[in-house]
């Protein structure tokens, strides 16, 4: 349905510049006394309406002497302009018999400068003709407008004497229809012989076994469309088009070229890009997947501004002047999005100083939670809860974060407060055994540790117990404490430790026939190294990975 419409779209919008531009004008006399009226002369007589190409045929230089060969000449001249789209506009050509080049200070004028510079009239006598490096530049330049042997259709169309139709001629509007149906039909075909030649060359070059059909598809469709914009750009100069719609017609064509050119690169870098982040899933570092999200941006950014470059130079737009009112512009637009700036500074510092990586587990102010995209104006942070926060990178960069993602070893600590009446053997013992787990349970290092009675608080004795864990994640920190924890209950519980709590503890002991409150403590030593014994071989049981 899309494919109709825009079939519509284009015949009606070709009858419409055919109605606009067709229109007849006074025939030119011979003098050729200035660059306006050769080329004018040059130009009337090759019309359809006013077809004597011998007349057209004065305006050559006169160096050529067989008037076939000039005849020749001036025909493909004006094939090469029409073939380029180029539209004389003959109000602005120079009408001074006398006219200089501002540059040469020659007698010399350059229709074109820019778009066909091989070709230039220059004054010779009283006359001004089309010069001799022209008629020598006439059949390369031919050859390359009209490739492929394409240039003998231009022998086989009729010139004259055609029933015309708003400004086009019948053979013109079949030629049109015929060309809108091969490219309708050829997107189908080549879209479909291209996709198996497209995966082949993927797998080849990615060594994957996955491949993603669906970018395979739109790559596919892109090539077909560009190989198909660029077989119209060739055919449209056979068709012979009035030249305000082949201008029109081909200027279309060539920024179409350049918007499907972008597309396709585009989706090459999106498959380029995505097997890229499933190869940086595998590797230690991920600093690879940080930098892909910035490097697939800025090779957008290049595409893309390089596909307005062209446009604009298709569109004869002063890039000098353009520029310059950019870098004016820009300097009121820095000053007015200056947080935008420092937040570009800020990914900058990002990069550069890596305080972090996509993965790790960072705690700064406002916010807690692991890092899912570094990007040139915020990081992406998912929190507990699952929710992402967008940071700015300005704010960042200025901020102190703490990166639990960086940590070698994860310190746990413990303030073990036991009652003030537990004997100094039965507290020896319970140091003893609280050692004894750290070295039997596989996560613990077993340097550096610290298990000792440290001090005498207003209701407990204190033991500090200190120790690094090593292992992979949060979750696993968490399994290694409460491995420690229960392993501490149940070893006080084995060897009769009570822990105190903040509380105040009346003892009435000298009360006639009253027993202490105190409980019996077994201070046996080689009973309470039973204890252990059994507690150690429990506790490792217990805690053996597997």
């Amino acid at each position: 349905m899309k494919t109709r419409k825009w079939l519509l779209v284009s015949v009606f919008s070709i009858l419409f510049y055919a109605s606009l531009f067709a229109q007849q004008d006074a025939p030119p006399a011979l003098s050729l006394e200035s660059p306006y009226n050769t080329m004018y002369v040059h130009l009337y007589y090759l019309q359809s309406d006013s077809y004597e190409p011998n007349k057209a045929a004065v305006t050559i230089s006169r160096s050529v002497k067989d008037s076939v060969e000039r005849v020749k000449a001036a025909i493909q001249l004006k094939q090469i302009m029409d073939g380029k789209g180029l539209y004389v506009r003959l109000n602005l050509l120079p009408q001074k018999a006398d006219y200089e080049d501002t540059i040469t200070l020659k007698h010399f004028y350059t229709p074109f400068p820019e778009k066909l510079p091989e070709v230039y009239l220059e004054k010779v006598g009283s006359k001004w003709y089309y010069s001799d490096e022209t008629v020598r530049n006439i059949s390369s330049l031919h050859k390359q407008i009209y490739p492929f042997g394409t240039a003998r259709l231009l022998n086989l169309l009729p010139k004259t004497g055609q029933r015309r139709f708003l400004g086009l001629d019948l053979w013109q509007y079949i030629a049109i229809g015929i060309l809108l149906t091969l490219i309708w039909l050829g997107r189908f075909v080549l879209s479909r012989l291209l996709i198996p030649i497209i995966t082949r060359f993927v797998k080849s070059r990615i060594k994957s076994e996955t491949i993603d059909s669906a970018q395979i598809l739109k790559i596919a469709n892109s090539m077909s469309m560009l190989f198909l914009v660029w077989f119209a750009q060739k055919l449209v100069p056979v068709l012979q088009l009035p030249i305000a719609i082949a201008e029109w017609s081909i200027l279309a064509l060539n920024i179409i070229f350049v918007g499907i050119a972008i597309l396709l690169l585009l989706r090459i870098l999106g498959l380029i890009m995505s097997y890229a982040a499933k190869f940086a899933e595998t590797t230690e570092s991920k600093m690879d997947e940080q930098l892909m999200p910035i490097i697939s941006r800025i090779i957008q950014v290049f595409i893309v501004l390089g596909g307005l470059i062209e446009v604009f130079r298709l569109l004869d737009i002063n890039l000098t002047a353009f520029i310059a009112g950019l870098s004016i512009g820009g300097l009121a637009l820095a000053l007015a999005a200056k947080d935008t700036v420092a937040n570009l500074i800020g990914s900058a510092m990002i990069f550069f100083d890596r305080p972090f990586q996509i993965g790790d587990y960072v705690v700064g102010s406002g916010f807690e939670g692991t890092i899912v995209e570094v990007g040139f104006r915020t990081t992406r942070i998912r929190q507990i809860d699952t929710t992402i926060t967008s940071v700015p990178n300005g704010s960042i960069a200025n901020m102190v974060i703490a990166n639990k993602g960086m940590r070698i070893f994860r310190l746990f600590v413990l303030n073990l407060g036991v009652t003030y009446d537990t004997p100094p053997l039965l507290i020896e013992k319970f140091l003893e055994g609280l050692k004894l787990i750290i070295n039997n349970h596989p996560d613990t290092i077993k340097e550096n540790y610290y298990v000792h009675f440290n001090n005498l608080e207003a209701s407990s004795l204190n033991i500090l117990f200190r120790v690094s864990l090593n292992v992979p994640g949060y979750a696993g920190e968490l399994i290694a404490k409460e491995e420690l924890i229960l392993g501490i209950m149940r070893l006080a519980e084995s060897l009769g430790v009570r822990f105190a709590f903040p509380s105040t503890t009346l003892y009435m002991e000298e009360f006639p026939e009253k027993q202490s409150t105190a409980p019996p403590y077994n201070t046996n030593a080689e009973e309470l190294n039973g204890r252990i014994d059994a507690f150690v071989a429990d506790f490792k049981s217990r805690n053996t990975k597997v």
